[in-house]
């Protein structure tokens, strides 16, 4: 069983009635209850509102993989959640991020880049092309689908360059945008996908569903969760694999051969 959470900022969906209407029980809650229908997930989710955004030290090490929907509230994520986060994608937690959370602050930390973008919001079609028919994150997929009404992101995206792109957008308007992007960051699999604005009823789409199925597959390591990974421990030379004696100018700086 892959446990997954879907984290979702809960703010929209407190504030805008059509937002309310379309995700009654949240876009987390859509996002969730659609990968339970998955025998091979079981999804829960938190929020923005919660103690330590619901993703306490204990739940993230619970965590195989994490979905991180942001966009009205990026600042006020705290920066020790964010950062713990971060150190459970590098430990082997797998992370999924969609549309807005390009700007959250996990994706930042992780990208090391500005991740902007350019966006227009006109309600447009998208059209996303599948780029990498192998590629497990868009099996079943037909060669494309279309979203009637999606927010438009364009190029230039501020990002390092993926492991692969696997989605590409059109947009009625004209622009392209790189809409399915993979990553590695230390033992955690990370997956950027763009669909989501608030407004529309994306994620009651059935191929977006799916997209979101096959990357909770495919983001989740099996291998136990690395341990101490922003450690950088001294191995003195008695730790040594092959007999080593010690030597150099630093042996001299410390008077160990009689010069100081």
């Amino acid at each position: 069983m892959i446990k997954t959470v879907v984290w979702g900022e809960n703010v929209h969906e407190q504030t805008n009635k059509t937002v309310a209407e379309i995700y009654p029980n949240g876009m987390h809650g859509c996002i969730a209850e659609s990968l339970n229908n998955d025998p091979e997930i079981q999804a829960t989710t938190a929020t923005l509102q919660e103690p330590e955004h619901g993703l306490s030290e204990a739940r993230l090490a619970d965590t195989d993989v994490l979905i991180w929907w942001g966009h009205a509230a990026h600042g006020d994520v705290s920066d020790e959640v964010a950062e713990r986060v971060v150190r459970h994608v590098w430990s082997g937690m797998g992370l999924l991020l969609l549309h807005s959370a390009h700007f959250a602050k996990v994706f930042k930390l992780l990208m090391g880049t500005a991740c902007n973008l350019t966006w227009r919001e006109a309600g447009e079609r998208e059209r996303l092309w599948v780029t990498s028919r192998n590629h497990p994150i868009v099996h079943g997929l037909p060669d494309y689908f279309e979203l009637e009404n999606e927010e438009m992101y364009g190029e230039p995206f501020s990002v390092p360059e993926p492991l692969e792109t696997v989605l590409i957008s059109w947009f009625q308007g004209g622009e392209v945008f790189r809409s399915g992007l993979t990553y590695k960051r230390g033992a955690g699999n990370v997956f950027y996908f763009r669909p989501g604005h608030e407004t529309y009823p994306t994620y009651h789409d059935a191929n977006v569903q799916r997209v979101l199925k096959n990357a909770v597959h495919w983001a989740h390591n099996s291998a136990a969760r690395v341990q101490q990974v922003t450690d950088a421990p001294n191995r003195p030379v008695e730790q040594s694999i092959e007999p080593l004696i010690a030597r150099g100018a630093k042996l001299h700086e410390a008077g160990e051969d009689g010069f100081k």
